[in-house]
């Protein structure tokens, strides 16, 4: 059964929820831009038999706070989840990013690496050359946006035949203010200009996973393989599935992950 809280922080509330034995081995589940832990809601059961599964909206999604006066860079949002995760008594975590959760995970690890055991980046761009430029997009003038604008504007999410977007995920979006859903997306883009991500994750010698939908339509899934500067890294690609294989097929995306965390994230003692 999910527990769910809002923690008040010093600049801002954030929305956090658990799942599974609160003494399993920690996993922490970051969501992608313009998303929120919801997106994480069909994984979820696959993997609390194991872990004790945290979510956490980052501030300016899902339920956690929408302030227009608050910074939205990754650094900030990182120590926003060091914060929450220490008031949890988490000591170590395997933490999963999916697209641009991937890259606060990144942050996270930047910050805390006391706090994490190993990554799981799902679909996450390595860099801003690995982008797929889109057309069209919504304006400040159309906010909030219909649900066929939010469906057209999500649409290359998802790349397996047949699926559909779940309305909870579309009530998301709208329910962001059109700053947030700006300044986290600028926010991606200046961390990932400042330093590719396999160039900071080589660095910090932490156990890493890439999975990595296929038939990806925002970021080309052969710069999976950029990843592979990161000493010891695995790298997985998922023929078939898009840029959110944790919707598109939950039981594929588990499965290399928790193959992962059973070799690589420690006991709880």
């Amino acid at each position: 059964m999910t527990e769910s809280t809002i923690m008040s922080l010093d600049d801002g509330d954030i929305y956090v929820s658990e799942d599974g034995p609160r003494d399993a081995r920690a996993l922490l589940l970051l969501h992608g831009s313009a998303s929120s832990t919801r997106s994480w809601d069909a994984m979820v059961p696959l993997l609390t038999e194991s872990h004790h599964v945290i979510r956490i909206d980052l501030l300016g999604h899902g339920g956690s706070g929408k302030p227009a006066d608050r910074s939205y860079a990754l650094p900030e949002q990182a120590r926003r989840i060091g914060v929450v995760l220490d008031r949890l008594g988490i000591e170590h975590a395997t933490v999963v990013g999916h697209s641009s959760g991937g890259v606060a995970a990144t942050a996270l690890t930047e910050q805390r690496p006391d706090l994490v055991s190993a990554l799981v980046l799902i679909n996450t761009g390595p860099h801003l050359g690995a982008y797929i430029p889109r057309a069209g997009g919504i304006s400040a003038a159309q906010w909030p946006p219909s649900d066929d604008q939010l469906r057209e504007f999500a649409s290359t999410g998802f790349s397996r035949p047949g699926y559909q977007i779940p309305q909870q995920l579309l009530n998301e979006v709208r329910h962001m203010t059109y700053h947030t859903l700006t300044a986290t997306m600028q926010a991606t883009t200046e961390y990932l200009t400042q330093q590719a991500l396999p160039d900071r994750l080589a660095a910090l010698g932490k156990p890493l996973l890439v999975i990595f939908g296929e038939d990806d339509r925002r970021w080309r899934s052969t710069s999976a393989a950029d990843y592979r500067i990161v000493p010891g890294v695995k790298v997985e690609l998922l023929p078939g599935l898009g840029h959110s294989p944790i919707l598109e097929d939950p039981p594929r995306t588990a499965a290399p992950l928790l193959a992962f965390t059973a070799t690589h994230t420690p006991q709880v003692t």
